[in-house]
């Protein structure tokens, strides 16, 4: 740190010594303060709008630059997060949501979808009155799941650039949060009391809604960014009762 306050003490007393000069010079050549000073002062009186364009207009530009740059790496962690767990857990939606076939039929997307269906498609799932259905064997399935892909989940949750994902930051709390409170019952999910299975209801319907939504937001950006990789996120598309990667004629 020392070093670098060194550095630019030695470059400002460099720049303001060679302007002291070059002044000097034009003195000595034309033998005209007046003339020095008018843009002396003009230069100074120029030098708050040029830092005003500086701080305001480029400043704002690199940001929301450097903003997109770092989205496009997060939707590749989002990416990993659906190939790693957010899948599987999407595939046992119907198991858990009783009117999962009503929801479906609005989340069939197809390559014709534009921006408007996705974002259309994302307020239905947002909005859609999740009915939660809780047996105790589909639970400690889940419980497996989520409890073999931990480790996976509290590296996604440390990595402080997830702070600018907003949504997809209430999404990893909301799945974390489900899997502390299944990893805590133990063995003991047959003999939960109804009250403590609603509570759950409530963990698992926070938890889908906000999974449904990032997913459909996320297949949203591979269709404008990598259409490749959009074409198998929608032949595997989850709520696809026989979903395939297998490119059908």
């Amino acid at each position: 740190m020392k070093k670098t306050w060194n550095w630019r003490i030695f470059m400002s007393f460099i720049l303001v010594a060679a302007s002291i000069i070059v002044y000097l010079f034009h003195y000595f050549i034309f033998r005209d303060l007046h003339h020095i000073f008018i843009y002396l002062v003009g230069d100074i009186a120029f030098l708050f709008l040029d830092v005003l364009l500086v701080i305001l207009l480029i400043e704002q530009v690199l940001a929301q630059r450097e903003k997109r740059a770092m989205m496009k790496k997060l939707n590749m962690v989002i990416g990993t997060f659906f190939s790693e767990i957010g899948l599987d857990f999407l595939k046992k939606f119907s198991i858990f949501v009783e009117n999962s076939e009503i929801l479906a039929c609005d989340l069939a997307i197809s390559a014709k979808w534009g921006k408007k269906d996705f974002q259309k498609a994302m307020r239905t799932a947002q909005n859609f009155s999740y009915q939660i259905q809780v047996l105790p064997i589909h639970l400690s399935e889940l419980r497996h799941l989520l409890h073999k892909h931990r480790s996976f989940l509290l590296r996604l949750l440390e990595n402080p650039n997830l702070l600018e994902h907003e949504r997809f930051t209430d999404l990893l709390w909301a799945v974390f949060h489900l899997a502390e409170e299944l990893d805590l019952r133990g063995d003991d999910l047959g003999r939960l009391p109804e009250s403590d299975f609603q509570h759950i209801a409530g963990d698992l319907k926070r938890a889908y809604s906000q999974i449904t939504s990032e997913w459909l937001a996320h297949t949203m950006h591979l269709k404008e960014s990598y259409p490749f990789l959009f074409s198998l996120a929608a032949r595997i598309n989850p709520f696809n009762p026989q979903p395939s990667p297998v490119v059908q004629a």
